[in-house]
């Protein structure tokens, strides 16, 4: 089976006036373009990645290191995607449910925005520029197979972590995800009848 963009469009399902610079945890999703498979293989329930997948999961595990007030949590390289939890301003779990200004969401209390500027679709912004480079300087000078168009989709998947549950979930989620790629709807061939078991898993 082939990527059809028809098919496999992701949605954006972002909170109309949710302020994405609040103080949390994110979890996200960025496939590549086409979901080519560009960052290695599954053999026997586990990713191999390639030179490619070591760069993307070495610049997520720095991204702390270039960004004050951005931390990381769970993370995975899949063939053509990545999985991760993006914490912002250092809480450890749990993202503080501020929307507009005097607004609240969802059991939060309404608060400005967290100190810092990084904004979640800065921090991928960032992160998605950043291996874009990296990788076609990969393939320019050390052969690494080259990738047509754009590295990245234009668009990613995201979801607020609400609280310590729902945490160790997608931790869970994110440490089993190699072992369901047969079953894993980013990948073309995948067996069909697998269904996620919460809104969160993509």
């Amino acid at each position: 089976m082939t990527y059809d963009p028809d098919v496999h469009r992701r949605r954006s399902i972002r909170l109309q006036g949710y302020d994405y610079s609040c103080s949390g945890a994110y979890f996200v999703t960025m496939c590549t373009e086409n979901r080519e498979c560009l960052f290695g293989e599954i053999v026997a329930d586990e990713m191999r990645l390639n030179d490619a997948g070591q760069m993307v999961q070495m610049v997520w595990e720095q991204l702390p290191d270039h960004y004050p007030g951005v931390d990381v949590d769970g993370f995975v390289v899949m063939p053509n995607h990545i999985h991760g939890i993006i914490v912002l301003a250092g809480d450890p779990v749990g993202a503080t449910l501020c929307g507009p200004p005097g607004q609240a969401r969802g059991q939060g209390q309404a608060r400005g925005p967290a100190p810092t500027r990084m904004s979640l679709p800065d921090v991928v912004q960032r992160f998605k520029s950043f291996t874009t480079t990296l990788c076609r300087r990969g393939v320019k000078e050390r052969g690494w197979p080259p990738f047509p168009g754009r590295f990245w989709q234009r668009n990613y998947y995201e979801h607020i972590v609400r609280n310590d549950d729902e945490l160790n979930c997608i931790r869970a989620y994110i440490q089993m995800n190699p072992a369901r790629w047969a079953w894993d709807r980013q990948n073309a061939d995948a067996i069909p009848g697998w269904k996620p078991d919460a809104p969160w898993q993509v």
